[in-house]
C-alpha cells in the first residue's frame, strides 16, 4: 500500500484556469528565432520543466504557451483552422474526448516520430493523437473512520460497506457531478463499459444520501476534515496529493479494476509551424521528456523505456490487469453524442433520486 501511495503522489497535476500566453525566449538569444506554439490545459508553472528541457535540446526555438481551459483547446483549434488560419504547432489537453474528437474529425496531422513503433498500443491512434500521461481514479476514505476495519477495495464490498453501516454513513459519501465534472463523466461511462453492475453501486450511493461536486478538492477536503467517509472514483493525482498533506486521508486503487485516465498531444493539421510542433511532441515522448514529466512535472510516464517509481510501467508490474487504461481510439466519442450522453445523464440521476 505504501508503494501505491507512493506511485499515486507522484501524478498530482491541477486542471487550469485561463491565464494569458507565457513567453520563453530562445536560449541562442536569437529575438528572431522560429516560435513554437502551445495549446495547453496544463498549468504553466508545471509545463515549464518540460518547456526548459526541451530548449536546452532546442536552444533555437522560442516558445508560446496558451494556457486555457479543455473545452477551449479543442473550440479554438478548430475555430481558426475553420476560419483559414494557422494555429497552435501542439496541443496538450486532459479531455481525451475532444482531443479524439480533433484527430477524428481531421484537425489533427500524423506525425510519424522515433517512438512511435514502441508507444503502448493503447496509447497511440494513427500516430496522431498520442495519450503522454498515466494517471487512476481511486476510492479516498477517512482514516479515523476505518480503524477498526479495512476500507472497501472494490465495488461490491463498496455496496457491501454502504448497507451494513446506513445511517451511520448516510450523507457522507462523495462523488463528482456526472453532469459538471469531465472527468467524472469520462470515468462513469467506463465503469459502465467495464462492470456489468455498477449501477448497483449507483443506486447504492444514492441510498446512501451521496453528495455531487464538480471538483475533486470539494470531496477531498470533506474527507480530511470527517464530514465525508468515503470518497468515488476520484482522480489519483488529486487524491495522492491531499493524503501528502492530509495524514486522515487514505486512498485505494480498487481491486476489481481501477481505470486510468491520460492526457493528449498532437500536432493540429493547420499548425503554423508543424515541425515545431512534432520536435516538441517527439521531445515529450523521449526518454528525456518523459523522465522529466516524471520526476518535475509529477505526472506519471506512459514510455515503455521510462523507469522508476512514477511510471505506467512500474505501477503495471505492480498491478496488471487491475488497471484498465482508456484506450486513445474513437471509442472516447460516442458520449459526445449529445443524445447519448443525455440519456446516460438522465439514467444516472433517475437511479440516484429513486433512493
Amino acid at each position: 500500500m505504501r508503494l501505491v501511495l507512493t506511485l499515486l503522489a507522484l501524478i498530482a497535476a491541477p486542471i487550469s484556469a485561463r491565464a494569458e500566453p507565457t513567453f520563453f525566449s530562445a536560449h541562442d538569444g536569437n529575438a528572431d528565432a522560429p516560435v513554437l506554439v502551445v495549446y495547453s490545459s496544463l498549468d504553466e508553472p508545471l509545463a515549464r520543466p518540460m518547456i526548459e528541457g526541451f530548449q536546452e535540446a532546442n536552444p533555437d526555438v522560442a516558445v508560446r504557451y496558451d494556457e486555457m481551459l479543455t473545452g477551449e483547446v479543442h473550440d479554438r483549434i478548430v475555430r481558426e483552422t475553420d476560419a483559414g488560419q494557422k494555429t497552435a504547432d501542439f496541443a496538450f489537453s486532459s479531455a481525451m474526448d475532444l482531443q479524439v474528437k480533433l484527430s477524428n474529425d481531421g484537425y489533427a496531422q500524423r506525425s510519424d516520430l522515433p517512438m512511435s513503433d514502441r508507444w503502448p498500443q493503447w496509447a497511440n491512434w494513427r500516430n496522431t493523437a498520442y495519450a503522454l500521461t498515466f494517471e487512476p481514479a481511486v476510492f479516498v476514505y477517512h482514516k479515523p473512520s476505518f480503524r477498526h476495519e479495512k476500507p472497501p477495495a472494490s465495488r461490491a464490498e463498496f455496496v457491501e460497506y454502504l448497507k451494513r453501516q446506513g445511517e451511520k454513513v448516510y450523507g457522507r459519501i462523495g462523488t463528482y457531478d456526472i453532469e459538471r465534472s469531465g472527468v467524472g463523466f469520462l470515468f462513469m461511462a467506463r465503469d459502465q463499459e467495464q462492470f456489468g453492475d455498477i449501477w448497483t453501486v449507483i443506486q447504492a450511493m444514492g441510498a446512501a444520501g451521496v453528495k455531487l461536486y464538480s471538483t475533486s478538492s470539494a470531496i477531498l477536503e470533506r474527507v480530511a476534515d470527517g464530514r465525508f467517509v468515503l470518497g468515488y472514483n476520484i482522480l489519483g493525482s488529486y487524491a495522492a496529493d491531499w493524503a501528502s498533506r492530509h495524514p486522515d486521508v487514505g486512498l485505494v486503487l480498487p481491486k476489481d479494476y481501477t481505470v486510468v485516465m491520460s492526457r493528449i498531444g498532437l500536432v493540429p493539421q493547420a499548425a503554423a509551424s508543424p515541425e515545431l510542433g512534432r520536435r516538441y511532441l517527439a521531445f515529450f515522448m523521449s526518454k528525456e521528456g518523459q523522465t522529466i514529466m516524471a520526476r518535475e512535472l509529477q505526472i506519471a510516464a506512459v514510455s515503455p523505456e521510462v523507469s522508476g517509481s512514477n511510471t505506467a510501467r512500474t505501477m503495471s508490474a505492480l498491478l496488471g490487469a487491475q488497471l484498465k487504461p482508456v484506450p486513445v481510439s474513437p471509442g472516447l466519442m460516442v458520449y459526445l453524442d449529445q443524445v447519448k450522453r443525455a440519456r446516460l445523464i438522465a439514467r444516472w440521476n433517475e437511479v440516484l433520486r429513486s433512493q
